[in-house]
């Protein structure tokens, strides 16, 4: 025994007794007109129960108010029953998130959309004190002329005081008008913007604001010649540049020594480089070097990580790991001692993640100052990242002393600027830009005319205050933003409040809803009003209209849409929400319900007439009807009619008993027709469909047209039934024959060839057309397509202007001394035997003369000559006899008359190529080969001609398929770079092939390489060079040709205009904050 299920054991198990007594209760008011009380508590079910605990709402009884709202610690996705956390956030953004605990804790910068670049420029620019400092000493006269300086201090002002946890840096992007869609470099942003703030600056009246840019960030360098015979140096050697940062290469180095070594290596100039020297008067081999004349307080490292590609003319990411130390002595950098220590601390590091130069995205490691810890800037996320600055730090015993003081332990260097084993290295793959600060943070060091000078900078302390001229804007600003969270909360809590006060009402109503007792008076609501009252926030007025009926009253059909409401619960409802129509106890509508009695009734009986007659229709498609007083109907239609169950009354499908019996002239059509398969049905049968046909449909009689037993079919119908089935018996006739004529060539495969013998050429695509006709021959014989007329087709294939051969016959194949030909359904010519060829003529009315005669010519290459030269024409026989080695240097060809034209095959073959190669966004399957050599199934499949191909990845024993959506102009570059995001395999191991021959070139492109829409290729992996050392160099427009790189053209930092100076008239209005 089983054991029972219980998967609906907590299901409301349905009753038909209610079902019963109701049919009971109508059939008794049908009969005598009559309703009492009872029969109204019965009718309306207002004979149940009060629900108590159900999981869902009853339809079944008005009087179930359970499942309205969810159980107590419940919650609904939506409405009054949200969660509350999803309430509040249906409040919208809450301001009070975005504020900034502590002016200490530093503010970040909107990204608006790929402006991260010039965030982590601005917060590295911002969280130098000094710098910082400067801006904000700028007197309020200059900023009115020179808008991106004064968005730069209001930027500054708001970072400094505001009290929100980051800040729109929007008007300053605008103001430089910056394309916030595009990223750019950090590196060139900073150095074009420092140009523009250095232009800027000079017309302010306030020493240190005016060189801040050049006190802070500027040094010398000079770029030394030395004759290596004289020893003397260049007269240019003595000049000195300028310089904002040093840029340093990386590649190939994995310390920041070795990178400075290689920036201040000496270069030997000889041979066609040599140097021509004014004191030896000659050329001469001579030495380059750069010289570091002086150091700047901020000493920015730009990192070379970007590489450019003069293969491709692209940029490609140097991701290996580079070390740097958190201390850095620059002592023996200088090209002249110091006797002092140049000691620079590591402060901010530039970070590019990502693996592509064009996209990736930039954040900063910055230190504070004040505090000495370290904050990430990502936008407009801050974190505090602690005492330990970046990435991967190897520890040692190392005594650190406070206030910047020298570091003992690095003064005592040698060669070296730091030894690795008394300092903290640190090491990144993501590095871009490094920020050193001077230990000594008030001097600047001067090297001048080979003298050591410290000067002071006049820097104040790190403390800077707020300049009085932005104090007020500030104020106004965080006044603007704590009323915006004041407004929010109180939003808040008066929303929050309302949803507790609709909840306490709605649990109150529910509690009072249910009719206690059963002479109580109540009142009748729509129950999907009170539905959507029970889970609204703000619930609209009552609507009872769906539920009152014509005679606006309370229908017997809708009391499963309607609930009993105690009068005290409908006082509190109607009172506060109003709208109605109001329905009391009182309000049955007798009307409705003695309507409703009356089709109960019909319905019954036609449901008892209904499965009486059952058994008639099923016996009548057995074949038992009488032999007199039987009607015609359609068979389909009655086999429909015995499918429907539970039917009440008639119904569209009950029309219609002889439509598809019904010829176009109103008679009987004949039993041979398509669809008109019928049955015999007995008189009392045929009434009962006839009469509830014309219910459903009265003006439709040609659907319920009368054809008793004895109706003849329509005779044009018949005699054209007739004719058109001797044409079919004709056709198939003559098709059988056509099979028969040729048993061979119908089969579609290749068959021996003989030297000596006649063969005609007849086009591949008109025989697979032939084939496929004379193969169909069954009921849609006379459908079928006849293939083109042949006649027609043979005149096609020559030329009009050399009467020559413009086809070219399919390839022969030679195996075991058997020459076949290769058989296609599509392309070429396809060579069948002379008897062929004379019965296509008989069949198909085509003049023999009209035939391309063709004959097998054999060549031979038995002593390793060409067979370029004329054919040597031998017996097949004695081939056969010779050994296999000789056998397979057989060459079979195929001599045509009229010979092939090779011009406009040539031609046309041409423009096939081009347009087959002007192809976009097709596939192309691409197999990733795992071994020494690729298996022989991936060469055949990569010889073959393209085909159509799965669109899905596929996993096999040697490596995996992928498909690609490329165009004719796509590089092999550009491919390459697709198969290394889907296999992993870097473009620099990849062996590319088509077929048996490897794919070279990265610049070409697929059309250039004869690659083909459908065509497969396999790429193996050389495995020679490690993922680790090259960059993925994958964008977003990875697909499209590499665009010209615009940079800041046509923005404020790469203007030719000049800076505007006090003379100038001001603006009308003044930048916003």
């Amino acid at each position: 025994m089983s054991k029972p299920g219980t998967r609906s054991k907590n299901k409301r198990q349905r009753t038909d007794d209610s079902d019963d007594s109701s049919c009971e209760i109508l059939r008794k008011v049908h009969a005598t007109g009559e309703i009492s009380h009872d029969d109204i508590c019965q009718l309306y079910l207002i004979w149940k129960p009060v629900c108590q605990g159900c999981r869902v709402n009853s339809k079944d009884s008005p009087n179930c108010f359970c499942g309205l709202i969810p159980p107590p610690n419940g919650t609904r996705k939506t409405g009054l029953w949200q969660r509350m956390p999803e309430i509040i956030e249906s409040l919208g953004p809450n301001p009070c998130k975005d504020h900034r605990t502590s002016t200490d804790t530093p503010a970040g910068l909107t990204n608006l959309g790929a402006t991260c670049y010039a965030n982590s420029i601005l917060q590295c620019l911002y969280m130098n004190p000094a710098f910082r400092e400067g801006i904000f000493s700028v007197e309020p006269e200059l900023l009115k002329y020179h808008p991106v300086l004064d968005q730069l201090a209001r930027l500054f002002a708001q970072l400094h005081s505001s009290k929100r946890a980051f800040i729109d840096s929007a008007p300053f992007i605008k103001t430089l008008e910056l394309d916030n869609g595009v990223q750019q470099d950090s590196h060139e942003f900073l150095t074009l913007f420092l140009s523009l703030l250095e232009r800027s600056l000079s017309h302010s009246k306030v020493p240190n604001a005016r060189t801040i840019v050049q006190d802070l960030f500027r040094g010398n360098v000079s770029h030394v010649t030395r004759c290596s015979i004289c020893g003397k140096e260049s007269d240019a050697s003595s000049k000195m540049e300028d310089f904002y940062e040093l840029e340093l290469n990386i590649k190939g180095f994995s310390h920041l020594d070795e990178s400075f070594d290689d920036y201040l290596n000496l270069e030997e100039l000889h041979g066609e480089n040599q140097y021509f020297c004014e004191s030896c008067g000659t050329r001469v081999d001579a030495t380059r070097s750069i010289k570091l004349r002086s150091l700047p307080s901020v000493l920015n490292l730009q990192l070379k990580r970007y590489v450019f590609l003069p293969k491709t003319t692209t940029k490609k990411k140097i991701t290996s790991s580079f070390s740097f130390p958190r201390l850095l002595n620059m002592e023996k950098r200088l090209c002249s001692p110091y006797d002092a220590d140049l000691i620079y601390e590591l402060s901010a590091i530039l970070i590019h993640k990502g693996p592509a130069v064009n996209s990736g995205h930039y954040v900063a490691h910055i230190k504070d100052e004040k505090s000495g810890h370290w904050w990430e800037f990502d936008d407009e996320h801050v974190s505090k990242l602690g005492f330990p600055s970046f990435g991967d730090s190897s520890k040692v015993d190392l005594t650190i002393q406070s206030d910047g003081q020298t570091m003992q332990s690095l003064a005592n260097g040698g060669n070296n600027a730091i030894n690795h084993t008394q300092g903290e290295i640190y090491s990144s793959t993501d590095a871009y830009m490094l920020m050193y600060t001077s230990v000594n943070k008030n001097r600047k060091i001067i090297n001048s005319t080979k003298k050591i000078a410290i000067v002071d900078s006049n820097v104040e302390a790190i403390n800077t205050p707020l300049p009085l001229h932005f104090y007020e804007e500030i104020e106004e600003l965080n006044s603007l933003y704590e009323k915006d969270c004041e407004e929010y909360q109180s939003r808040k809590d008066a929303y929050l409040s309302n949803i507790k006060e609709r909840r306490e009402e709605v649990k109150q109503m529910l509690s009072e809803a249910p009719v206690q007792s059963p002479v109580e008076s109540f009142f009748w609501i729509s129950a999907e009003w009170l539905r959507q009252w029970a889970d609204s926030v703000t619930p609209s007025s009552i609507d009872n209209s769906p539920i009152q009926c014509s005679h606006g009253k309370a229908p017997f059909s809708k009391v499963t849409s309607m609930k009993r409401l105690s009068a005290t619960a409908w006082q509190r409802v109607f009172t506060k929400y109003e709208g109605g129509p109001t329905l009391t106890s009182d309000d049955f509508c007798i009307d409705c319900l003695k309507g409703a009695a009356e089709n109960a009734v019909s319905s019954d009986d036609y449901r008892e007439k209904r499965a009486l007659l059952r058994e008639l229709a099923e016996a009548s498609l057995t074949g038992n009807h009488p032999d007199s007083g039987a009607y015609y109907v359609s068979r389909p239609w009655l086999l429909h009619w015995l499918r429907r169950k539970n039917v009440d009354s008639p119904c569209e499908a009950d029309a219609g008993p002889t439509a598809a019996l019904t010829c176009p002239h109103g008679d009987l059509l004949p039993e041979q027709a398509t669809g008109a398969k019928r049955v015999l049905v007995p008189e009392v049968l045929w009434k009962f469909f006839h009469e509830c046909a014309s219910k459903v449909k009265p003006d439709d009689l040609l659907g319920s047209m009368v054809f008793p037993a004895y109706t003849e079919p329509c005779e044009t119908c018949s005699r054209e039934l007739t004719e058109v089935a001797c044409l079919e018996d004709t056709l198939r006739a003559e098709k059988l024959r056509q099979r028969h004529n040729h048993e061979k060539l119908i089969m579609g495969k290749s068959f021996p060839l003989h030297d000596g013998c006649k063969y005609f050429l007849i086009p591949s695509s008109w025989l697979a057309q032939w084939r496929a006709y004379v193969a169909t021959t069954g009921k849609n014989i006379s459908s079928s397509i006849a293939p083109e007329n042949l006649e027609v087709i043979m005149n096609s294939l020559i030329c009009k202007q050399h009467s020559r051969l413009l086809e070219r016959p399919l390839q022969l194949l030679c195996k075991r001394g058997i020459i076949s030909q290769k058989v296609s359904n599509t392309d070429g010519l396809t060579l069948i035997s002379e008897s062929d060829w004379k019965l296509f003529c008989e069949e198909w009315k085509v003049p023999e003369s009209k035939g391309i005669l063709a004959e097998i010519a054999i060549c031979t290459n038995r002593n390793g000559g060409s067979c370029e030269k004329k054919p040597i024409m031998v017996e097949l026989d004695h081939l056969k006899e010779e050994t296999n080695d000789e056998l397979e240097e057989i060459n079979p060809l195929i001599r045509t008359h009229p010979m092939m034209c090779e011009d406009c095959i040539g031609e046309r073959e041409s423009s096939e190529l081009l347009r087959k190669l002007n192809y976009c966004n097709e596939d192309i399957c691409v197999h990733l080969v795992r071994g020494k050599e690729a298996p022989r199934s991936v060469i055949e499949a990569s010889t073959a001609a393209p085909g159509r191909s799965s669109k899905r990845s596929k996993k096999t024993s040697y490596g995996n398929s992928v498909n690609f959506k490329v165009s004719g102009t796509t590089s092999i570059y550009q491919l390459k770079m697709m198969i290394w995001e889907a296999f992993g395999v870097v473009k620099e191991n990849q062996k590319l092939h088509k077929g048996s021959a490897e794919i070279e070139g990265d610049s070409a492109t697929l059309a250039d390489k004869n690659i083909f829409p459908g065509d497969t290729l396999w790429v193996m992996d050389t495995e020679i060079y490690e993922n680790r050392d090259i960059a993925d160099e994958l964008s977003e427009s990875k697909m499209e040709p590499p665009l010209a790189e615009e940079g800041f053209r046509g923005t404020l930092l790469t203007s030719d205009v000049p800076v505007q100076g006090f003379q100038e008239k001001p603006s009308e209005e003044k930048p916003s904050l």
